[in-house]
């Protein structure tokens, strides 16, 4: 098998890599995979770091069989009948990435999603998620000091790595403020670690939302405490995973007494939303910062007031709920939003490297097996149609949901 690792083409350019300079020389040299690297000038690994440890660099993968890259690969740039690895966003029906699966169908591609490579269990295997958590939480730390003038938080984009920002949270110091985490997956705990690393206090929901504090706190939620049948009946985990039509939001009291919002939850389309724009223009809202890691876009998203991915040169805007109008960052009276699609790229050497210690370990004997079933279940595209496990994508293929 030939693997090549591409140059990431969407515009504005992902740093990441799937495999970092060191991983590529492992891979060829003590397992014998014949790998290739495109150049690039946006990768946080120069190519002169995988030139060093002899891995090869061409421009052209024509030879290849998999052509690995992180974020979604330009139409332009797909090569006809080959296998893929990427991060799609097309499996919740994104219609902005619709010609793009429309092209991979077209163009023969054998498309395998890194966000569906998961374990009989429906464990993911892989993800950057603990990455865009982390940034997330820091990002949105950072945007409360700013539209508060308290505190100045470096940029994480402008650390070496998390040692230096960790490092920089020791010295420090935070004026009381409420945090409000959901979630309890990667994202969450990645969010978690970075707020346990700021030393700031981590108290229960319960106690959240009983006492006062004069420090700066942060609860974390499951989705017990945000969600509740619409029936009055008890709540089950495994119901409102398979039925999340059923429920309904009851998160008011946590937006009662928040000032910042770090959402870290992985949302279906037909969940309840966390609250309505009515509930932020209501007297008692009292959040002024959301970090939006989940990153849906609004109308179909759990926070309405995500109306676009930032970005890392650009990473707040504010919402006015009265108008439901993006405004100016920073404004009295209006709410910032955070909502960077790749977060992990502020953090890319540390991500690049779990993420490709991930691949190595979890999903590299799977590709070679001549049938796997973790492959399979992640193939969105194959024989110029939908995979097996994503048939429910065809109205959504041919324009017709």
């Amino acid at each position: 098998m030939k693997i090549g690792i591409i140059r990431e083409g969407k515009i504005p350019p992902d740093s990441r890599v799937p495999l970092t300079p060191e991983q590529c020389a492992f891979l060829i040299n003590e397992r014998g995979i014949d790998i290739l690297v495109q150049p690039s000038p946006n990768r946080c690994f120069p190519d002169e770091a995988y030139r060093t440890l002899n891995v090869p660099m061409s421009d052209d993968l024509s030879d290849r069989d998999v052509l690995m890259g992180v974020k979604e690969v330009p139409i332009e740039q797909l090569i006809p009948n080959k296998t893929y690895f990427f991060f799609s966003h097309t499996i919740k029906e994104q219609s902005y990435n619709r010609k793009l699966l429309q092209a991979i169908v077209e163009k023969n591609i054998r498309l395998i999603d890194y966000e569906v490579l998961t374990n009989n269990k429906g464990q993911r295997l892989i993800a950057f998620g603990k990455f865009a958590g982390m940034v997330g939480a820091h990002n949105g730390i950072m945007t409360y000091g700013r539209k508060t003038g308290l505190f100045e938080l470096k940029r994480m984009k402008d650390c070496l790595d998390y040692a230096e920002a960790q490092a920089i949270y020791k010295r420090m110091q935070y004026p009381p403020m409420r945090i409000v985490l959901t979630g309890t997956g990667r994202v969450g705990k990645g969010a978690a670690l970075v707020l346990d690393d700021m030393g700031i206090q981590r108290v229960s929901p319960e106690e959240y939302l009983k006492n006062q504090y004069s420090k700066a706190v942060y609860t974390q939620l499951q989705c017990i405490d945000y969600a509740r049948r619409k029936d009055g009946s008890p709540f089950d985990k495994e119901t409102f995973y398979e039925h999340p039509e059923l429920f309904e939001s009851s998160f008011a009291p946590f937006y009662r007494c928040s000032d910042i919002m770090i959402n870290g939850i992985y949302w279906d389309n037909n969940a309840p939303a966390f609250f309505s724009i009515d509930d932020m223009n209501s007297g008692d809202f009292a959040i002024k910062v959301i970090a939006d890691v989940t990153c849906d876009i609004a109308p179909v998203s759990s926070i309405p007031s995500t109306l676009k991915a930032s970005t890392i040169a650009d990473p707040v805007f504010g919402f006015d709920p009265v108008s439901s109008q993006e405004t100016d960052a920073y404004q009295d009276g209006k709410i910032d939003m955070m909502t960077i699609d790749n977060l992990p790229n502020e953090l890319p050497r540390d991500a690049s490297t779990a993420f490709g210690q991930q691949f190595i370990s979890a999903i590299l004997e799977e590709l070679l097996k001549d049938n796997s079933a973790v492959i399979e279940r992640a193939t969105v595209a194959v024989n110029r149609g939908l995979g097996s496990h994503f048939a429910y994508l065809e109205n959504y293929l041919k324009g017709k949901e």
